[in-house]
């Protein structure tokens, strides 16, 4: 399911802002970059739920057949088992959160296409 999240604290003034997305919850954090008509995604985690907050850009998500479109400040959460791709409708830069983090201790990925 797809779901838009709130971050947790929001603060400016005359020296600019601070967003704080999350205090706790994840344990893998990455920071993507992806071009204009970029597809990336058509996979599912088992064992992790994502958050991803976008830096600047635009995209198109799809998740099990529902498209929602998000750009910057959007702080968006996908869960375990939900299959998911991305269409990116501008050059963007995005941060992508990990329940759990992709890498298992085994050496093996949570990342499936089928």
């Amino acid at each position: 399911m797809l779901k838009t999240i709130k971050t947790d604290f929001h603060f400016t003034d005359e020296r600019g802002s601070i967003v704080q997305l999350i205090h706790q919850g994840y344990r893998q954090i990455n920071v993507i970059t992806s071009k204009k008509g970029v597809v990336r995604g058509g996979h599912y985690h088992k064992q992790n739920e994502e958050a991803f907050y976008i830096i600047s850009g635009e995209l198109e998500v799809t998740v099990n057949n529902e498209i929602l479109r998000f750009r910057t400040g959007d702080f968006f959460g996908i869960e375990a088992n939900d299959m998911h791709s991305f269409v990116f409708l501008e050059d963007t830069i995005l941060v992508s959160m990990y329940s759990s983090g992709v890498e298992l201790d085994d050496g093996t990925k949570d990342i499936f296409t089928e």
